[in-house]
C-alpha cells in the first residue's frame, strides 16, 4: 500500500474511530509519572529509562489489540480475508508512522535513515505531545534521560505481538538540545508462533 494511502487511513481512523483525550491532560499526567520515577530512583536516569521502556512495552502488548480492531474494520486497510499483514519491514515502518502514531498521538513522524540492509530506520518526531511544556531539571538529565522512552517500549511490545522482535531506542531528543527527536527501530527477527506445551 502507498504512503499516501496509509496516511489517508491514519487520518480516517483518527477522525472517526478514536476517542479523543485532552492532550494537555495526557502531557501533564505523563510528566507526573516521569517526575515520580525520577524521585523513586533518586535521579538514576538509567533506571528511569529502563522503567519507562518497560511501561511502554507492557502498554504496547495491549495497545496492538485496539490498533488491529480499528484497522481491520477499515476497508482500505483490510484484505479480502479481513486483517492484512505487512509484507516487509519497510511497510511495517510506514504503518507505524502513518497509522499507529496518528491513531494514538495524532502525529505522523517521518520514516528516514534506512540502513542498506533495510533492517533499521528512524522515526523523526517534529512534534512530540509527551514533551510539551517540559524542561529537564538539570544537565545530567539532559545527557542521560530519554524522557519519551515509553514510546520506544510501546513499539517493541506492539510489534512483538505481531511476531516481530525489534529493538527501539532514542538516539536524539530536542529536550536534550538536539535539533530533532529521533527514535531508532532495528529489526531483530521474526518470532515463531509458540505452540503451548502438550499441543501439536
Amino acid at each position: 500500500m502507498s504512503t499516501k494511502g496509509l496516511r489517508s487511513i491514519g487520518e480516517d481512523i483518527w477522525k472517526t474511530k478514536v476517542d479523543k483525550v485532552n492532550a494537555e491532560l495526557v502531557t501533564l499526567t505523563y510528566g507526573s509519572v516521569v517526575s515520580q520515577l525520577c524521585r523513586d530512583y533518586e535521579g538514576n536516569y538509567s533506571l528511569v529509562n529502563k522503567q519507562l521502556h518497560k511501561m511502554g512495552y507492557n502498554i504496547g502488548l495491549r495497545l496492538i489489540e485496539d490498533f488491529l480492531a480499528k484497522t481491520t474494520t477499515s476497508p482500505a486497510f483490510s484484505g479480502p480475508s479481513g486483517s492484512r499483514r505487512c509484507t516487509n519491514f519497510k511497510e511495517t515502518a510506514e504503518v507505524i508512522s502513518k497509522v499507529g502514531f496518528k491513531m494514538f498521538l495524532n502525529i505522523t513522524p517521518a520514516v528516514e535513515n534506512w540502513t542498506a540492509d533495510g533492517k533499521q530506520f528512524s522515526l523523526l518526531l517534529d512534534e512530540n505531545p509527551l514533551a510539551e511544556f517540559v524542561e529537564l531539571p538539570d544537565d545530567r538529565a539532559m545527557r542521560e534521560l530519554w524522557y519519551s522512552n515509553i514510546l520506544a517500549g510501546v513499539i517493541k511490545g506492539a510489534l512483538e505481538m505481531v511476531q516481530l522482535e525489534v529493538d527501539a531506542f532514542f538516539v536524539s531528543d530536542v529536550l536534550q538540545g538536539a535539533p530533532t527527536t529521533e527514535l531508532r527501530v532495528r529489526f531483530v527477527k521474526v518470532l515463531e508462533d509458540e505452540i503451548p506445551a502438550g499441543e501439536d
